[in-house]
């Protein structure tokens, strides 16, 4: 099996940023997921935000996990749990406009380091996109462009605990699925793992790895590449023993941007016969995926392409 793909950044600035540009492009082709490290977050930034992170798991989560736990009679299951996750979550919307500060239960110390770090991972985000428009053949700052819509591109990060858990031959994580939005930066525990991704028809771990940062594509991207990059499905295995952390980050597309193939992409794929993925508005989207998240993503691609309306592309974003 080939190894996942781990990328240095800092290879970009100097004599092998070809060779990392074709890593890049490699795992975005074969893979849909990679591990960024030298990625510019300063270790000491995500050390903190990793301690408040826990702390807060204890101080505010953990009980009200155990009772969820308890109220559905979890602990006990002796068949397959299909429709319930083994995970304590909560999430902080960054952009369009932030909800951080009435989010309950965080103390003024934990939303402080969490905007610092959404500002790095957003800034981190828009550089990777920017490095795949240059493998793509794309101007740069069009995958942004397509993104902002009218009001700018929606952001936020799914904060996780996954607890230890006594069935985990019986009960996920988290159910496998692709991500519906655009590029996901993922901080994950570093000694509890769990992450794993379909690859060849084979679950793969993706390693846990001290302070680096695990990026994945989803479906917009398949879409405005038109299938040369994929997004692909994962999923989270629960543990036995530790509790796993998991800050996801999901850069995504505004509401009403208007998402379909790059022209320039489906000119190339049109001289050799490919399928072109439907057009449609973002949110469209996510109305169908909310009710159709655990399932396979090609039914939602073929559901868009029915009801695809003509929808008015934004001048700037085709220019």
């Amino acid at each position: 099996m080939e190894n996942f793909p781990i990328i240095n950044l800092e290879k970009l600035n100097g004599s092998e940023k070809a060779a990392t540009m074709e890593m890049i492009k490699d795992a975005c082709e074969n893979w849909g997921f990679f591990e960024l490290v030298n990625h510019g977050i300063p270790h000491e930034v995500m050390d903190t935000v990793e301690k408040l992170t826990k702390r807060h798991y204890k101080k505010c989560m953990e009980q009200r996990f155990k009772k969820l736990v308890a109220s559905n009679g979890l602990e006990g299951v002796q068949a397959e749990v299909t429709d319930m996750d083994w995970e304590s979550t909560f999430f902080l919307r960054h952009l369009p406009v932030s909800n951080i500060s009435e989010v309950p239960d965080l103390d003024d110390r934990y939303r402080e380091v969490m905007r610092d770090f959404a500002k790095r991972l957003e800034n981190l985000a828009e550089e990777l996109l920017d490095l795949l428009c240059e493998n793509l053949g794309l101007e740069k700052g069009y995958l942004k462009k397509v993104f902002y819509g009218s009001k700018g591109p929606n952001f936020g990060t799914k904060v996780s605990n996954y607890p230890p858990c006594p069935k985990p031959d019986l009960i996920k994580g988290l159910r496998a699925h692709t991500d519906a939005g655009g590029i996901i930066l993922l901080f994950q525990d570093d000694k509890v793992s769990g992450l794993q991704l379909l690859k060849d028809g084979q679950w793969i771990d993706v390693p846990p790895m001290r302070h680096s940062i695990v990026v994945n594509l989803g479906d917009q991207l398949e879409v405005i590449t038109n299938g040369k990059y994929k997004s692909v499905m994962h999923r989270v295995i629960a543990q036995k023993d530790g509790t796993r952390m998991s800050l996801a980050s999901f850069y995504n597309p505004g509401s009403d941007a208007v998402i379909y193939p790059a022209p320039t992409l489906v000119e190339k794929d049109a001289a050799e016969s490919k399928q072109v993925y439907p057009k449609f508005v973002f949110d469209d989207y996510m109305k169908l995926y909310a009710g159709l998240k655990f399932q396979a993503k090609e039914p939602r691609f073929e559901a868009m392409k029915s009801i695809e309306s003509d929808v008015k592309l934004d001048p700037i974003a085709t220019a």
